[in-house]
């Protein structure tokens, strides 16, 4: 290998591992664009051109969907690290349920004035100025990524032609191998985002509005984590509304219980067995569920909380690969 492509190489890397912090806003700017290009090209006529119609698209996207799944997604995410931490914590499974339905306790409120910010510094000395350091973050953090993911679905919208033939051109795989990699990266995210991501919202949603309506304490963290665990062979979302309806019975709500079972039975279970075919249709994801879910959960341990994402990504482009390469031995020369 000559000095170029050493240096080439080493760039490449280096150029990963800059862009490597931001891969998930990247990753869902990629897949928004794509499946949004259906409305792009409609809008394009309309609005009598193609950065007109993404400006407008990506703003749509940005208000109406991203920042709104953003902040529920810190919420949700916090009060299930918490909700988990108490019940962890509890010494048997009786008390644990027992903790799962008792009202949280009240949060500390935010300093909004001056004198609140004192009086925050004066209480916790250098425990106030870590909460407020880990606040300030926590905060740069979400803004960066949604920025990020913002201009990244409106470059995408606008370049996506020419990005892709500059990476045909100077990809070493054959055009055809990326056209099918280009294809299971999309099919992916059809698969997470639509086949998936709408299945558990709309159990969650459905669970979530169940919870409020017989008075479950942290509804709106228990019901997404029952849409998230409707994607669970076998047991499904019972595995999270079961354990609530025991609950309600050692607290004294046996009525509550009962109607708990009913509805988890006759409403979010046939939820999903009717709207799951129709979802699997718009986002086909060709994994099979138990690799899927052997995939999250990797990429949940392996990367974090946007694990979810990249795990199946992984897995799905090392399944076409290896397609590609039985198809390339089973190629008889001429």
């Amino acid at each position: 290998m000559n000095p170029l492509r050493w240096l080439l190489l080493v760039l490449c890397a280096a150029s990963l591992f800059v862009i490597w912090p931001l891969w998930p806003p990247l990753l869902l700017a990629a897949w928004t664009a794509a499946l949004a290009r259906p409305l792009l090209v409609r809008l394009e006529n309309g609005l009598k051109g193609r950065r007109r119609a993404a400006a407008v698209l990506s703003l749509l996207i940005f208000v109406v969907l991203a920042l709104p799944l953003a902040l529920v997604g810190v919420g949700v995410i916090t009060g299930a690290q918490e909700l988990f931490a108490t019940v962890k914590a509890s010494p048997s499974a009786t008390v644990a349920l027992q903790t799962l339905l008792s009202s949280p306790d009240a949060p500390q409120a935010l300093p909004t004035t001056l004198a609140d910010l004192a009086a925050l510094t004066q209480r916790s000395g250098a425990q106030g100025f870590g909460f407020l350091s880990d606040l300030a973050g926590a905060a740069a953090t979400a803004v960066v990524g949604l920025f990020i993911y913002f201009a990244g679905a409106y470059a995408l919208l606008v370049d996506s032609t020419s990005v892709w033939a500059w990476i045909k051109l100077n990809s070493p795989l054959q055009p055809a191998h990326l056209d099918r990699l280009a294809d299971a990266f999309h099919e992916t995210g059809r698969g997470l985002l639509v086949g998936v991501g709408l299945t558990t919202a709309t159990q969650g949603l459905a669970a979530m509005i169940i919870y409020f309506a017989l008075g479950v304490p942290r509804a709106w963290v228990l019901g997404p984590i029952t849409g998230i665990a409707s994607v669970i062979p076998m047991v499904g979302s019972a595995l999270v509304w079961g354990p609530i309806s025991l609950g309600l019975f050692l607290t004294d709500h046996p009525i509550k219980a009962l109607i708990l079972v009913g509805l988890g039975i006759g409403v979010i279970s046939v939820i999903d067995n009717l709207l799951r075919p129709i979802y699997a249709r718009m986002g086909a994801l060709k994994m099979p569920m138990f690799l899927l879910l052997l995939s999250v959960f990797g990429g949940l341990a392996a990367f974090g909380t946007w694990g979810a994402l990249i795990g199946p990504l992984i897995v799905r482009l090392a399944i076409e690969v290896l397609a590609i390469v039985q198809e390339e031995k089973q190629v008889v020369p001429a």
